[in-house]
């Protein structure tokens, strides 16, 4: 399926889960609107971590990508938004149409959906594509580079690799920088402030086996996490896992 009809059959209530395997071979994006007043300093905060927030696009007036995707309609093609107040999430929804207004501007963040494709196509196997989960993410320690109300700690996502492969996955995933580039971290969670690895912060927990090593790639997840502790008054962001699929080929982001 193009990544095009993917996106009409979300507009129309008809997928609502995450979007992990899904239109292979298609860059996926995070996704944070922020009203106006916080939109500079949010741009600069992605600069300067880079890793973790990779922006791709910034749509400033109305609605509608261009360079991802002409003219999809960031209203309702994503299966599945939170609505967040005073940092909190209030509610998940399907269409964020009725929350939409003029002084909002849309994020789009680059996502390590987009390179599983290359990992399995190096023969590396993603349990949480397997089981039709959604990967593991968690809260870490690693602090951010702060920018004006913008600062916090990173979120990672997880998958468990062979252990002869770890070398491997990192090269892979090395060539897509937009995408969070190669792992952060590697083997012991503890170092990076996860207590328990079985209860992911977002997504579901998957199965480690003894012949595998735990790799942590820096998330698209962590301005969510940073939305929280600043409990911003209003903001809107993709459900984790539940993505945007642009246009845009792996392959074009591949370095």
């Amino acid at each position: 399926m193009k990544p095009k009809e993917f996106r009409e059959i979300i507009s129309k209530g008809k997928f609502c889960r995450p979007t992990a395997g899904v239109c292979s071979g298609y860059v996926q994006t995070n996704m944070v609107a922020l009203p106006n007043e916080y939109a500079k300093e949010f741009e600069e905060f992605c600069k300067v971590n880079q890793k973790a927030i990779p922006l791709l696009e910034v749509v400033k007036d109305g609605y509608k990508t261009s360079f991802l995707a002409e003219g999809a309609n960031l209203l309702n093609s994503i299966p599945l938004y939170n609505i967040i107040k005073d940092g909190q999430v209030v509610k998940k929804v399907k269409d964020i149409s009725d929350y939409y207004s003029s002084e909002l501007v849309f994020f789009l963040i680059g996502c390590s959906f987009t390179f599983e494709n290359s990992l399995i196509n190096a023969g590396i196997s993603l349990r949480h594509i397997e089981n039709c989960q959604n990967v593991s993410m968690y809260n870490t320690n690693i602090e951010l580079n702060p920018v004006g109300r913008f600062k916090g700690e990173m979120v990672v996502s997880m998958r468990p690799v062979k252990k002869e492969q770890v070398d491997l996955a990192f090269e892979v995933t090395s060539h897509f920088s937009k995408m969070h580039g190669a792992p952060i971290h590697k083997g012991d969670p503890k170092k990076i402030g996860i207590k328990d690895i079985s209860k992911p912060d977002y997504g579901d927990s998957v199965e480690i086996k003894d012949d595998e090593m735990s790799l942590f790639w820096p998330c698209g997840v962590t301005p969510q996490n940073v939305l929280s502790d600043m409990k911003i008054p209003f903001a809107i962001t993709h459900t984790p896992g539940h993505m945007f699929v642009s246009d845009r080929m792996d392959s074009e982001f591949y370095e």
